[in-house]
C-alpha cells in the first residue's frame, strides 16, 4: 500500500510540474538579444513553494520503505479506531523504528509524510505530537521546536475541546496519559530554558518578547481545567463514591463524560494539575485538586504505570513540604512496594528507565522523611534505602552535621521547580537589571524553606539519644549533657515535642484532611525539675520475614529442580559397557549392594 501511495504521489507531482509554463521560468534570454530588457516576473511565493515541494520530494525519497509502510498502517489504525493496532504501533513499532533509524536524528516532518496519509490533518497533529516528543527526549530542541510544539498542542486541544460534539477518535490509555504528561514536561522545559537569560541570542530575545504568551502558565492551566470541566470527571468520581448506577452517572456526566477519550483525559488532567501546582510551589492547592481521587490500588490511574508512579511521587513530595512526614512515608512505601512487585513487568515497558529514575528519587525522599520522623517501616524498603543512601542517612541522624546531606538529597530528588513569571524580555530597560540581579532560583528558594525546618529540628536527634537511656532524668543533669542552660534545654524539649506531632490521614478521606497524632515512639513530660520519659516499643513484624525467606527457599528449590542431572563417571576400561551399566543401575537401587534381582544366584 505504501508503494502504491508513493507512486500516486510522484505521479501527481509530475503532473504538477508538467502544468508549469517553462517559458515563464526560463524567460526569453538570448531570443531578443537584450538581457536588460528581459523582466522575469516570477512570483516569489510561488518560487519558494516549488522549492519547498522539491525539497519535500527529496526528503520523502530518503524515508525507508519500512517507515512508510508503518506510517500508512498507523494512519489506517487511527482511522478505524482500532485500539489494538494503535497500541501495538504506538508502544512497539514507533520505538523500534526510532532505535533503528532515528535514534540521533529527527523523524520526517509532518509535511513530508502528508502524502502517505492523504493529508489527514488530525493524524498529522498526532504525528507531530510524537515528533516533538522525540525531539525533546533524544535531541536538543531549539526555539523553533519549542514554539511549534506549543502551536501543535494548541491545535490538538482546540480540536478536542472546541469541536461540535465529542470527536470520533479513540486512543489507548497510555497514549492519552503521555499526551498530558508530555504537555506539562514541555511547559516545564520551556520555563527552565526561558529563565536562563544570559545564554539567549538577540534573535531568541526578540522572539521571546513577541511570544510572551507561548507556554504561559495561564494557557497550560486553562487547558487542564477545561478538560476536567468538559469531561465532568469530578462529578463522575463523586457519583462513583456515592454508589450511583451507570445510567445515573451517564446522565450526570453527559455526552462528553461517557466517552473514554474525554473521561481519561479529564482524569489525567487532575494528575497533571497536581504536578503543575507542585512545580509552581502551591502544595496545598496541588493536594486540593486531588480531593476526589482515591489513593488505592483500584484507582483508574493504576492502569498506566507511569501515571501511578507520578501520582504517588508528587503526593509524597507535597506532604514533605507540608511537614506531614508520616503521610509522605506511607505514600512512598505503597508505591515502592508496588514497583518491587511489578519489576518483571516493567522491564517490558518502554518507560522502564524513567520509572526506575523516579523510584530512586523516592528512595532519597523516603530517607529524608525517615530521618526527620523515625518510624519502623517495611524491611524491604529500609534495606534498599540503607544500601543506596546509607552514608547520607547516617549523617542526617546527627543533627546540624547532617544539613549538607539533607541539601544533597533534596536537590537530587525534588521536582524541577519553575517560575510562573518570565523574565522581562519585552522591556529593554528592565532586562539588563534582571540579568545583573536575577531572582533566586525556584529550587534554591524551596530548599531554603525546607532547610529552615530541618535546622529547627537539628537538636532533636541528640536529645532523643539521651532520653532513650533514662526513664526519668533531672533537668539540670540533662542540661549538662547538652552543654546548655536549663532554659535552652526546655526550648529543645519543646521543639522535640512539636516534631513528634503531625497531622496525618486516619481514614480514606481527602488528602488534606487529617488529625493530630504522635509520630514518635518516645514521649516525655516535665514535672517540676524532673523529666519523665515513656518509650513505646513496637514488636518486630515476623510475617514479612517468613514470607521473604519462604519465597527464597522456593526459588532455591525451583533452581535445583530445573538444574540438569550430573553426568555419571566413565566406567573402567576393563569392564564391558553392558556390565558397567548393570552394575551402576544395581548400585543406585540398593545403595551400594549388588543384588541380581530375578536371578537364581545372589552375588
Amino acid at each position: 500500500m505504501a508503494q502504491q501511495r508513493k507512486a500516486l504521489w510522484e505521479a501527481d507531482l509530475d503532473e504538477d510540474l508538467q502544468d508549469v509554463d517553462l517559458s515563464l521560468a526560463i524567460g526569453s534570454y538570448g531570443q531578443n538579444g537584450l538581457y536588460d530588457d528581459v523582466q522575469p516576473r516570477i512570483d516569489e511565493t510561488t518560487l519558494l513553494a516549488v522549492q519547498q515541494q522539491v525539497a519535500q520530494q527529496q526528503a520523502f525519497a530518503q524515508i525507508p520503505d519500512v517507515v512508510k509502510r508503518f506510517i500508512a498502517h498507523f494512519h489506517q489504525a487511527v482511522l478505524d479506531n482500532n485500539l489494538v493496532e494503535i497500541t501495538v504501533a504506538y508502544e512497539s513499532g514507533w520505538n523500534r523504528l526510532t532505535e533503528k533509524y532515528y535514534s540521533k536524528t529527527e523523524w520526517p516532518e509532518a509535511e513530508v509524510i502528508a502524502p502517505l496519509v492523504n493529508d489527514d490533518q488530525i493524524f498529522l497533529i498526532l504525528y507531530r505530537e510524537l515528533y516533538y516528543r522525540h525531539v525533546y527526549s533524544r535531541l536538543n530542541p531549539d526555539i523553533d521546536d519549542r514554539f511549534h510544539s506549543y502551536e501543535n498542542s494548541c491545535e490538538l486541544f482546540n480540536y478536542l475541546l472546541n469541536s461540535d460534539g465529542p470527536v470520533p477518535l479513540e486512543l489507548p490509555e497510555q497514549w492519552l496519559w503521555d499526551i498530558i504528561d508530555e504537555f506539562i514536561y514541555q511547559f516545564q522545559s520551556f520555563c527552565v530554558w526561558r529563565s536562563k537569560v544570559k545564554s539567549k541570542t538577540d534573535e531568541e530575545i526578540a522572539l521571546l518578547a513577541e511570544g510572551s504568551q507561548v507556554w504561559s502558565s495561564y494557557s497550560v492551566l486553562n487547558v487542564l481545567y477545561s478538560l476536567i470541566q468538559k469531561s465532568k470527571i469530578n462529578e463522575h468520581l463523586v457519583a462513583l463514591q456515592q454508589g450511583k448506577s451507570p445510567e445515573e452517572i451517564a446522565e450526570i456526566v453527559g455526552e462528553y463524560g461517557t466517552r473514554p477519550l474525554y473521561k481519561l483525559l479529564g482524569y489525567f488532567s487532575i494528575i497533571g494539575l497536581l504536578r503543575v501546582h507542585s512545580l509552581l510551589g502551591d502544595f496545598t492547592l496541588a493536594l486540593k485538586v486531588m480531593e476526589n481521587v482515591e489513593l488505592n490500588q483500584k484507582s483508574p490511574f493504576t492502569r498506566v504505570t507511569a501515571c501511578h508512579v507520578t501520582t504517588y511521587y508528587y503526593v509524597g513530595f507535597c506532604y514533605i513540604m507540608l511537614r506531614r512526614y508520616t503521610d509522605a512515608i506511607r505514600a512512598f512505601v505503597s508505591i515502592l512496594n508496588f514497583i518491587l512487585r511489578m519489576r518483571q513487568y516493567h522491564t517490558r515497558s518502554y518507560q522502564y528507565d524513567q520509572i526506575n529514575k523516579t523510584a530512586d528519587r523516592m528512595y532519597a525522599l523516603f530517607a529524608i522523611c525517615n530521618a526527620l520522623s523515625p518510624t519502623r517501616v517495611d524491611d524491604n524498603i529500609s534495606n534498599i534505602v540503607k544500601e543506596r543512601y546509607g552514608e547520607q542517612f547516617a549523617k542526617m541522624s546527627r543533627g546540624e552535621e547532617g544539613i549538607p546531606a539533607f541539601e544533597e538529597l533534596f536537590l537530587y530528588a525534588c521536582p524541577k521547580f519553575i517560575t510562573a513569571n518570565p523574565p522581562p524580555y519585552e522591556d529593554a530597560d528592565l532586562l539588563p537589571a534582571y540579568i545583573e540581579d536575577p531572582p533566586v532560583e525556584p529550587a534554591q528558594r524551596h530548599l531554603q524553606l525546607f532547610l529552615a525546618e530541618v535546622r529547627a529540628q537539628a537538636p532533636v536527634p541528640t536529645l532523643r539519644s539521651f532520653l532513650k537511656l533514662y526513664t526519668s532524668l533531672d533537668a539540670s543533669k540533662l542540661a549538662n549533657f547538652l552543654d546548655a542552660d536549663e532554659e535552652d534545654m526546655v526550648q529543645q524539649l519543646m521543639v522535640m515535642k512539636q516534631a513528634s506531632r503531625s497531622v496525618s490521614r486516619v481514614d480514606e478521606k481527602g488528602l488534606l484532611d487529617g488529625q493530630w497524632i504522635s509520630t514518635s515512639d518516645l514521649d516525655f513530660v516535665i514535672n517540676e525539675n524532673m523529666v519523665h520519659i515513656a518509650e513505646s516499643t513496637v514488636g518486630r513484624r515476623y510475617a514479612g520475614w517468613f514470607i521473604r525467606n519462604t519465597e527464597h527457599a522456593q526459588r532455591v528449590l525451583d533452581t535445583l529442580r530445573n538444574a540438569p542431572l550430573p553426568i555419571p563417571p566413565k566406567a573402567a576400561g576393563a569392564a564391558k559397557p553392558a556390565e558397567a551399566a548393570a552394575s551402576s543401575t544395581a548400585t543406585a537401587r540398593t545403595g551400594g549392594k549388588q543384588v541380581a534381582w530375578g536371578s537364581a544366584k545372589a552375588a
